[in-house]
């Protein structure tokens, strides 16, 4: 469907080309550009601006908004038409289009400091999801103009930077408590897993030897080298409690943030990532603990039924591994790809930067839609299922 639409679109605009410039100033062109900035359709728009005469239009102002076409396609945050004006921009050096004020003084970043219309923030799950788009806006387009105009004022005495803080003061808001919500219920959950992974190291399966000291499932072991059920229970214990913990001082450090509008940027959604990756790589860690002590109590039993038990047990701890990838990998995907993103204007960058941006850009196209990760997860699930099938079936 969106094919046959832009043929019929670049049908439209055939007859355009045929137009002498002031007959095409004066056509329908103009509105339908506008309107297509507004209504977020930038097909239309991009097609009527690549014709020849479409320069035309790039120094005319929406008669309902007295902006030039660059900072309404800002203010309406349409990201694949500012990209084509910035490389026109580029290719003709036309420095009127991010250099031009309005009738009350607001340069370009004043245009972009301003909250963006509801339809371009509803899509965007999370208030401070929605801030850090906002953000994101703002620091692409400060990044294509003088450093000085951060510091020039508009007619109401106000620099980009205030008009920011202005206008995102309700969503700076919602942005904390959402925020502060994800980070507190992550937080009982890693001391959950703390306590049970803490404890379970001093109350070891078996027992201890009281001559010694030592594990019994220790001290039995015929091959000291061999890997055994104790040791993937100690080992994947220690991981579980070392993840839970980094995930809890991750969450720690959200709840103790000052919450300025800049650290929605970039501080605050990296904590949130390596909070909810480590929380996820507990849980993990605390099923193969839990396989691996259900292994040991039952391996000596030759019933089939005790058997058939065992792997049923271990088959159903994927379960809550399973129920957190699909509950919480949206989520994570979302803030990930959100906050490492490709700037909006494809700038050169330092090479530290366009190496992350190379990644996130693969990283998105591989698993960026909801049939890659719905791949991703069941491979993820397969995988664990014949983990959890190769430590029953070992001859430990």
């Amino acid at each position: 469907m969106d094919e046959y639409a832009l043929e019929v679109i670049r049908f439209i605009c055939e007859p355009l080309l045929e137009l002498h410039w002031n007959q095409f100033e004066q056509s329908v062109a103009m509105k339908a550009v506008f309107h297509a900035i507004k209504n977020g359709i930038p097909e239309i728009a991009i097609e009527l601006l690549k014709k020849p005469n479409g320069n035309i239009l790039w120094s005319k102002t929406d008669p309902e908004d007295p902006r030039n076409m660059f900072a309404h396609v800002v203010a309406h945050r349409q990201e694949k038409v500012a990209f084509f004006l910035y490389n026109e921009f580029v290719e003709r050096n036309d420095t009127n289009m991010v250099t031009a004020t309005d009738e009350n003084g607001n340069n370009i970043l004043h245009v972009a400091a301003q909250l963006a219309p509801h339809s371009q923030l509803d899509h965007i799950s999370g208030a401070a999801l929605r801030l850090q788009n906002e953000l994101h806006w703002f620091k692409s387009v400060e990044g294509i103009v003088p450093w000085f105009y951060n510091t020039q004022k508009n007619k109401d005495g106000e620099t980009p930077t205030q008009v920011l803080h202005r206008e995102h003061k309700d969503l700076l808001k919602e942005a904390e408590g959402w925020m502060k919500k994800v980070a507190e219920s992550c937080t009982v959950v890693g001391a959950l897993v703390i306590t049970i992974m803490f404890a379970a190291v001093f109350t070891v399966p078996g027992g201890n030897d009281q001559s010694t000291g030592r594990p019994i499932f220790l001290s039995t072991s015929s091959n000291t080298t061999a890997v055994t059920p104790f040791m993937v229970f100690i080992v994947s214990d220690s991981i579980s409690l070392f993840a839970a913990s980094s995930s809890v001082l991750m969450f720690m450090g959200i709840l103790t943030s000052r919450y300025a509008c800049e650290d929605f940027h970039m501080s605050l959604p990296i904590k949130l990532i390596i909070g909810l990756s480590s929380l996820f790589i507990s849980i993990v860690a605390l099923m193969v603990a839990f396989c691996a002590t259900l292994h040991m109590m039952l391996r000596h039993r030759e019933e089939k039924v005790i058997s058939m038990i065992e792997i049923s047990m271990i088959s159903l701890a994927t379960i809550p591994v399973t129920l957190f990838i699909l509950l919480q990998s949206p989520l994570l995907v979302e803030i990930y790809t959100s906050t490492f993103r490709q700037d909006i204007f494809h700038r050169r960058i330092d090479m530290k930067c366009r190496m992350r941006v190379r990644l996130s850009l693969k990283w998105r196209r591989r698993f960026g839609t909801k049939k890659g990760w719905m791949v991703t997860m069941l491979c993820a699930l397969f995988l664990l299922n014949v983990a959890s099938y190769a430590l029953f079936l070992l001859p430990f």
